[in-house]
């Protein structure tokens, strides 16, 4: 027994000397395939010491955030291919007209661990939660159809993580209206669909999150970064869309993913994964694979402010159209497609006469083009391709949507509709069936085709949908609004102008080794050593 005192003090000797804290996430993606470990695919990328700043959102501005980033994680990650997830798990759900069609994941934010039900959005920034609210959407789980447990609402004062951003902070855009430079910052954020806002005060607080790397070493990280406090949300955040808070994903220095690039823990990229069923999947610093296409993001007015990318024909069927190009917003926060007026004629005039079905006027419906079903399973429609550069092609698996009826399939319509911009929306619908990656890296949107494999092997989400949504096809109101963009992306865009906490650190491959072979020399010599000072049986 002394032998084992001793070899304890050792190990804990050695734990103290290097300040590693050895712990491991209660939510490991151990059962994902060798598919996952294969995702990260390793950059190169030079330094740039030019010694200042250009002006915010400049292009400037950009190419030097994403060459400094990249050497900050490639000192810090070295060769490792390091995946992030919510700790709740990669999986994302569609969820229903309940909640505005957007796709949401469970999130623990805070210290204990909070969790919150977001809807992820790549066409803002901000991540915010209804926080100390005056006026926010409903919680309680018998609100929704779709819901088997209440979601939360963030309280900064009972976490132990969390401190106020004060007006002085970089990240606080409001900073010059406070008073005082150490007043908490206040945030007001205004979304395409019409007068649809949260405002509160910005937080500083920790995201739980997983990680794994192409080692297979699996291990919980609390990340640090900022986000909304949102005691007053209005709009459409009332009616059902992120009820419980929305996860920017844009390119803007507050969101998720820049924080985590910004910290070295992770590639400056990250992947949606949608699947036809309505789950899915993101992952942080997830570059895709190596034989996926791509297309470059384009500046906006010299900006990099969102996610534009350049469309430069459309095919339906084997038909190249002409004068078929558009450049669009690819936004995970819009569930359908939205087309400049030219190109939506041209592609929903070809798509009418190839379709093999006879066309209905729905009046209630928000899509022009819909038809009867002959069959009561998913009809079989002319396909949709949108061609990029280097002749790289994007067919859409699911431009339709189905309207079931008693007994099946009952009404399909393609589901895109007219934009008065110049720049379309390329929504979620559009990304059925593919990996999308947004590389901000490299600046591109790459692509492949996935079934967002071995979520069946994955925790399934506290959601228990019965059957199909009452409603399941979403109102005019829902769709369109002024401005023509749809209002399921209630979150698609920023306007213009309960679990135990885990640990700290990072477990680094090393010293998990090293609490390995200890563990197995004490249980060795336990099983050899005799319990000569037990007293035997009465």
């Amino acid at each position: 027994m002394a032998v084992l005192l001793l070899l304890f003090l050792m190990v804990s000797g050695v734990l103290a000397e290097t300040g590693a804290a050895v712990t491991f996430s209660s939510r490991l993606i151990h059962r994902f395939s060798e598919e996952v470990k294969s995702l990260g695919v390793s950059r190169s990328g030079g330094a740039n010491s030019t010694g200042f700043w250009p002006d915010k959102r400049s292009l400037e501005y950009y190419q030097l955030l994403v060459s400094s980033d990249f050497q900050r994680q490639h000192m810090k990650l070295g060769t490792l291919n390091e995946l992030l997830f919510p700790s709740e798990g990669s999986r994302t759900m569609l969820l229903g007209n309940d909640f505005a069609w957007l796709h949401y994941t469970w999130i623990d934010v805070g210290t204990p661990n909070v969790a919150f039900l977001v809807a992820l959005d790549v066409g803002s920034d901000l991540l915010w939660l209804p926080c100390e609210c005056v006026q926010c959407a409903p919680l309680s789980a018998s609100y929704y159809s779709s819901l088997d447990r209440d979601m939360n609402e963030y309280s900064p004062s009972a976490s132990s993580t969390s401190k106020h951003l004060t007006c002085s902070h970089q990240l606080c855009e409001l900073g010059p209206n406070c008073k005082s430079t150490k007043e908490s910052c206040p945030y007001n954020v205004n979304y395409v669909s019409e007068n649809t806002s949260t405002s509160g005060l910005l937080v500083q607080d920790v995201l739980h999150l997983a990680l794994r790397n192409n080692n297979g070493w699996n291990n919980s990280v609390k990340a640090p970064v900022v986000l909304g406090c949102g005691m007053n949300q209005t709009g459409h955040y009332l009616d059902g869309a992120a009820p419980d808070g929305l996860m920017g994903l844009g390119t803007g220095e507050i969101s998720v993913p820049s924080l985590l690039a910004r910290a070295g823990l992770v590639k400056n990229s990250f992947s949606l994964c949608f699947e036809e069923d309505g789950s899915g999947r993101i992952l942080f610093g997830d570059v895709g694979p190596v034989a996926q296409k791509y297309t470059p993001f384009l500046p906006l007015n010299g900006k990099y402010s969102t996610y534009i990318v350049g469309v430069e024909a459309s095919c339906v069927g084997n038909s190249c159209l002409k004068q078929s190009g558009f450049t669009a917003m690819v936004d995970s926060g819009t569930s359908f497609t939205f087309l400049p007026n030219d190109v939506y004629k041209r592609i929903t005039d070809e798509f009418d006469k190839r379709v093999n079905a006879t066309r209905v006027s729905k009046k209630d419906y928000p899509w022009e083009y819909c038809y009867k079903s002959s069959t009561k399973v998913k009809p079989k429609v002319p396909t949709l391709t949108l061609m990029f550069s280097l002749n790289n092609s994007f067919v859409v698996h699911d431009p339709v949507f189905l309207i079931y009826g008693m007994e099946g399939v009952d009404t399909f319509c393609l589901a895109i509709q007219i934009t008065k911009e110049d720049i379309g929306t390329i929504g979620h619908n559009f990304m059925t069936g593919y990996q999308m990656v947004f590389d901000r890296e490299s600046l591109n949107l790459g692509w492949s085709h996935s079934n967002c494999q071995d979520l069946k092997d994955d925790e399934s989400m506290p959601l228990s949908p019965n059957g199909r949504p009452s409603n399941p096809l979403p109102t005019n109101q829902q769709q369109s609004s002024a401005q023509g963009h749809a209002v399921a992306p209630a979150v698609a865009g920023r306007a213009p102008t309960a679990s135990s906490a885990s640990a700290l650190k990072v477990t680094t491959p090393h010293f998990s080794v090293l609490r390995l072979l200890l563990l197995i020399m004490l249980l060795h010599l336990l099983a050899h050593t005799p319990l000569v000072d037990s007293p035997g049986p009465p």
